[in-house]
């Protein structure tokens, strides 16, 4: 049946309109970059859960893959030298050099000659998140095993595992040694410090105020991936997770996570979980160092880094505005009372007791303080000088992207103390570094001193004492 010439007319005119309205959006290019993440979920729990699960396997694959091909992961302990509580240290270089060059002819080598030749050495670039499109806390099993034991919270993620080996972290639990009291020794008894156990280990010991510090340090608190909405990546609703599930026992387990102060995705650096410990001889916090005291940055962590640094999150997650006049300053009073573990070889002056120490010990002092420019960065007594420096590292390499991250420049980063470093691998600001050894030849090779394998050998023996 033919269509009358009205109904067509009326068809084409409803067709025009509809090119009118739709034609326009299909010319409009695709949505700007934006600082912010979308509060509404476009998908349902379940959905999630399935796909992300579904992904971990080969996720997780890529990411062990990655270190295998940067790093020699064996068991290499080093005899005689332990962590405070007797944690095996691991030793030995372990990024791996390109074929055909050692680390001495590298070191011989101009940045441009090395970045032309592509012989940077890859476990010298930064380390992705293992899984840096979503990024996110994640934590060491051993630890996520114990506050399941003590408090029934389950900070284990239905997407991704935690990459670096056990061997490579630092010991679980470690010590808390107190700056009011050195004639306790180790505080927590062996314990991790938790809600569950934390008073009767400090009640009598720290004050009223520090002790409601304490507490608040170790209460659940909501943050990105833990919390009670449906965008969070644990099966169950949750809690949240607490200062010292990252900052254990006022130290470092290590947990990672990515800094919530740089966008997009890909530029994201790292982290390695710094230690708590002489927090009250520090100055500069927070990723981008803009925090300048520990009260300040404990405020942050509660109103932005927990979420990503995006306040609009936060509020729908269920952000928890901490009291600056009691509640800060109760939990800065705490941190601050966290000391380094005992350094028996060191005088008042942070120098070596000529007494007690190696002549290789001796020696490596020796670098440490001339050749090697170490103290130029980290002086003694406390080996920091409370201010950024920026590597420049990416004079040795193209721009390129890893895993989701965009390795290039690293910027300014904070001169970390170095007093008991032993006790706190792996290195630099997102664990590239699995070694003191590996620490050495990256700086040996940035800094272009030019150290001889002796000379490196006596440095790691000096900072062993530290």
């Amino acid at each position: 049946m033919n269509e009358s010439p009205g109904r067509n007319r009326r068809l084409w005119a409803a067709g025009f309109l509809l090119l009118l309205l739709v034609g326009p959006l299909a010319l409009l290019p695709a949505a700007p970059p934006s600082s912010y993440t979308n509060v509404v979920e476009n998908e349902d729990f379940q959905t999630v859960v399935q796909r992300m699960s579904a992904a971990k396997p080969e996720i997780m694959k890529k990411q062990m893959a990655l270190l295998e091909a940067r790093y020699d992961l064996a068991d290499h302990p080093v005899e005689g030298v332990t962590m405070s509580r007797g944690k095996a240290i691991q030793g030995g270089v372990r990024v791996k050099l390109p074929k055909g060059v050692t680390w001495e002819q590298l070191a011989g080598m101009t940045p441009a000659a090395i970045k032309e030749k592509k012989l940077y050495p890859a476990g010298f670039l930064p380390l992705p998140h293992p899984n840096h499109a979503e990024g996110g806390m994640v934590f060491p099993q051993h630890h996520i095993d114990e506050i399941l034991k003590q408090e029934g919270r389950d900070l284990t993620r239905f997407d991704l595992d935690y990459d670096l080996p056990t061997l490579f972290l630092p010991e679980f639990p470690p010590p808390i040694y107190l700056t009011t009291r050195p004639d306790l020794g180790d505080v927590s008894k062996g314990q991790l410090v938790t809600i569950d156990n934390y008073y009767e280990l400090f009640n009598g010991i720290i004050n009223p105020k520090q002790l409601e510090g304490l507490r608040l340090l170790v209460t659940p608190f909501p943050q990105q991936q833990f919390n009670q909405t449906a965008d969070r990546r644990s099966l169950k609703p949750h809690r949240g997770v607490t200062c010292f599930d990252c900052h254990v026992n006022g130290h470092t387990n290590s947990a990672t996570h990515l800094v919530g102060d740089i966008r997009p995705q890909e530029h994201r650096h790292g982290l390695d979980t710094p230690s708590l410990r002489g927090v009250n001889i520090q100055r500069l916090f927070g990723s981008q160092r803009a925090l300048k005291s520990v009260e300040d940055f404990t405020e942050f962590e509660q109103r932005a880094a927990y979420f990503d640094g995006d306040p609009v999150m936060a509020t729908k997650k269920g952000v928890n505005i901490l009291e600056r006049g009691s509640q800060v300053h109760f939990m800065g009073e705490m941190e601050a009372l966290f000391d380094f573990p005992p350094a028996p070889k060191l005088d008042i002056f942070g120098k070596l007791d000529p007494a007690l120490a190696t002549e290789q010990e001796l020696r490596g002092q020796e670098v440490f303080f001339n050749k090697g420019r170490c103290a130029e960065c980290h002086p003694a007594p406390f080996f920091t000088d409370n201010l950024m420096h920026d590597l420049k590292a990416e004079r040795f390499f193209e721009t390129q992207m890893i895993n989701g991250r965009l390795a290039s420049a690293d910027g300014p980063i904070k001169t970390f103390p170095l007093r008991g470093i032993k006790d706190s691998p792996p290195y630099l600001h997102d664990r590239r570094l699995l070694t003191l050894e590996d620490t050495i030849e990256f700086f040996n090779l940035v800094t272009g001193v030019k150290l001889t394998e002796q000379e490196k050998a006596d440095l790691v023996a000096y900072l062993r004492c530290l």
